[in-house]
């Protein structure tokens, strides 16, 4: 039997939900109005501006949950993309997403936005607000598979930043970007271990990195203004050497959100900083674990390029993803809760 709403006001947005490595992401297929910009970062302004309430409908409860991810398809400016994508959280709207990245690769090609797939892989140019990121898709007998991207130019900001963390004095970070900017830190610097600690408790210490480091160090970009901020604190298992065992990461951005995934653009910003220690070296392969999951990607630097002033690489991460549901959602005129809340 097909299921069917019943007659109603209100409303109404369609999704797509997947799932990279446990972190959940929804892929908006109708229900917002047009997006205006000349940009898909002044679409990102103007989504944050305008259609706010619409980020809160699908992330929020009682539709989504506080750890749930969105993603927005936009037109973008640029003629070699297939898709332009907006990113949306508990808090806002990121720049950039490597577990969605992989998902959308797949849900292009599935999707038909790319016109004549090709094998064994199938390109698919993904406009993020931090620029084009190239996905290769598995690509065999009209089914996909693993996906992988290149990233856009990733680079150390800063390394050994002494920052006063409250509740637990002074402590040294590196900050590095990958599409976004991250501060990462061992997490035994807290006395913890990113796969078998309390979830709130290294969810308490990177918060607390966080809010020390907006407050402590001023990020900058060379490219955007809209790019210079801090999306959130990565502990590790400090496990930063060239290895082929893998090393376990946890990542908790926006509002105290938690990745279920090694999380991909923080997978780029690692590699980064490790390249830029001289701790991998080019077309290296590691593996990156997910602390809160254990599921993996891969990532590689795999040419040296620029961002401005800074020396920066190309970082190749591998991953995959898998379908969860289709679903059709509906604010019911006289719901009070229509526009979803957030339980903290």
């Amino acid at each position: 039997m097909e299921l069917q709403l019943p007659p109603h006001e209100g409303e109404e947005l369609s999704v797509v939900d997947m799932h990279t490595g446990g972190e959940p992401l929804r892929i908006i297929i109708s229900g917002y109005p047009e997006v205006k910009g000349d940009t898909v970062l002044s679409k990102r302004r103007y989504v944050r501006e305008h259609l706010d309430h619409l980020r809160r409908v699908l992330m929020f409860e009682p539709r989504g949950h506080y750890d749930m991810y969105g993603a927005l398809m936009v037109d973008s400016e640029l003629p070699e993309a297939h898709l332009a994508v907006l990113f949306l959280h508990n808090e806002g709207y990121s720049t950039m997403c490597g577990h969605a990245v992989i998902a959308l690769g797949r849900f292009a090609v599935d999707y038909k936005l790319v016109k004549q797939p090709q094998s064994p892989e199938t390109q698919v140019n993904i406009h993020c607000p931090c620029g084009l990121v190239k996905a290769f898709v598995e690509y065999s007998d009209g089914k996909t598979g693993g996906v992988r991207f290149l990233s856009v130019p990733a680079f150390a900001f800063a390394t050994d930043v002494a920052v006063m963390v409250e509740g637990f004095g002074e402590v040294t970070v590196d900050i590095s970007y990958g599409g976004a900017f991250y501060a990462f830190i061992n997490a035994q610097r807290f006395g913890l271990d990113v796969t078998k600690s309390r979830t709130r408790d290294l969810v308490d210490a990177a918060a607390a990195v966080t809010k020390a480091v907006k407050s402590q160090v001023k990020l900058h970009h060379p490219t955007s203004n809209d790019l210079a901020f801090l999306y959130g604190t990565i502990l590790t298992d400090g496990k930063d050497d060239h290895s082929a065992d893998p090393t376990a990461n946890i990542c908790v951005f926006a509002e105290a959100q938690v990745d279920r995934s090694p999380t991909g653009s923080g997978v780029t910003a690692r590699v980064a900083l490790q390249y830029h220690k001289g701790l991998v070296q080019l077309n290296q392969i590691r593996t990156f674990q997910s602390g809160a999951t254990g599921s993996q990607f891969t990532g590689k630097a795999v040419h040296e390029t620029t961002c401005g002033d800074f020396k920066a690489v190309v970082v190749e991460v591998s991953g995959r993803a898998f379908y969860t549901g289709v679903s059709r959602f509906v604010q019911e005129s006289e719901d009070e809760l229509k526009h979803g809340f957030l339980l903290k």
